[in-house]
């Protein structure tokens, strides 16, 4: 196991994150080159607590590396994202078993959110079985994590409000078998697959709940929420995406002539004005963005519970990001030419990454 953990990209990285970028895409997940040095930097134990092996970042820094990622290729910092993501869980498992997962050789854990399967009561453990969608980077994956609602002879278990009780549990990748599915026109090196279990049984200990209450790991990570966390995550990768697609559009418009007059393209008043109101646009809600993540970091290290009004401040700000991002992105493509809708230009791939990446659920304004 490496004990090298870089929070932050340099040079050497960078080139073979892009050398390998349009093979990965080509190919529909992510070079060897590219999960190789993944597992070298430690970056899918950044989140993961120190006790079990991880690097127990914090979270403003891990935030900033993948958006970091995600600005060389989408696909790689998405897939750093999720399952660097997926690790975080190590921090409400009991100690012993998170060890031994973090532990492990080139751990890598994916996985999805929705409950669409079903955990049955047997003796200790329980039985899982159904289909879950979406696990970026699948085919690298050592473990899966998912949500099951909670059955006992056949029969949904209730909680005290009357709804159906779900539990997060993680699994070993042996249990579970990959679906081939993920088609989408951009982000095609995540490899997001569906993956299916069938009456597997695991023990009580793989199953976990993720809240602050339950955390097994002390340290001010694992009392941050869930859902801040994902909000700013996923937010900081689209905002990698479209800062890269910014500095691609800005190179293209640069050696392009109007089509009408007698100048430059970039010299159009019209043109010069979206590049400028993209790039003051983007600047201005990432400043917003790390403002407010830097201070909820900061309260949740002092020991605050993060109050709901500065969650839903940072949640709006995240929103604010992807928005500034994706507009950004709409307004540069039409001055690109034919080069941006070529599908194995670089431009091209990271407008499909960014509009296939936001539109994960939770981005949606």
């Amino acid at each position: 196991m490496s004990n090298i953990f870089k929070h932050s990209l340099v040079e050497r990285d960078l080139g073979r994150i892009l050398r390998y970028a349009p093979v990965a895409d080509a190919a529909r997940f992510l070079h060897p080159v590219q999960q190789a040095l993944i597992h070298r930097r430690g970056w899918l134990r950044m989140l993961a607590p120190k006790s079990a092996g991880g690097a127990e970042l914090p979270l403003p820094a891990v935030v900033r590396l993948e958006e970091e990622i995600a600005g060389v290729d989408g696909s790689m910092g998405w897939v750093v994202t999720l399952c660097a993501g997926a690790g975080w869980f190590a921090g409400f498992l009991p100690p012993a078993l998170a060890r031994d997962i973090v532990g492990g050789k080139r751990v890598c854990v994916a996985g999805s959110g929705a409950p669409t399967g079903f955990a049955d009561v047997d003796g200790d453990g329980f039985r899982i079985s159904g289909r879950w969608d979406f696990a970026s980077g699948a085919p690298m994956a050592t473990h899966f994590t998912l949500n099951a609602v909670l059955r006992e002879d056949g029969v949904p278990l209730l909680d005290d409000a009357g709804a159906q009780r779900i539990r997060a549990f993680l699994v070993p990748a042996q249990d579970v078998e990959l679906l081939s599915t993920w088609r989408s026109i951009g982000m095609r090196a995540t490899a997001s697959h569906a993956y299916r279990i069938d009456n597997r049984w695991v023990h009580a200990d793989h199953g976990f709940v993720i809240d602050p209450a339950h955390a097994t790991a002390a340290g001010p990570l694992y009392r941050f929420p869930f859902l801040s966390l994902a909000f700013v995550t996923l937010a900081a990768n689209v905002a990698g995406m479209a800062a890269h697609f910014v500095r691609l559009a800005t190179e293209a418009i640069a050696g392009r002539r109007h089509p009408l007059a007698a100048m430059a393209l970039a010299e159009s008043p019209e043109v010069a004005r979206r590049l400028a109101d993209a790039t003051e646009s983007m600047a201005a809600a990432r400043s917003r963005f790390y403002r407010l993540l830097d201070r909820a970091w900061q309260q949740v290290v002092d020991g605050v519970t993060l109050p709901e009004q500065d969650c839903a401040e940072l949640h709006a700000a995240s929103l604010s990001l992807v928005e500034a991002g994706r507009s950004a992105v709409d307004e540069l493509y039409p001055c690109c030419g034919l080069r941006a809708a070529h599908e194995d230009s670089e431009i091209n791939r990271v407008w499909r990454d960014l509009h296939t990446a936001s539109q994960h659920a939770l981005l949606l304004p």
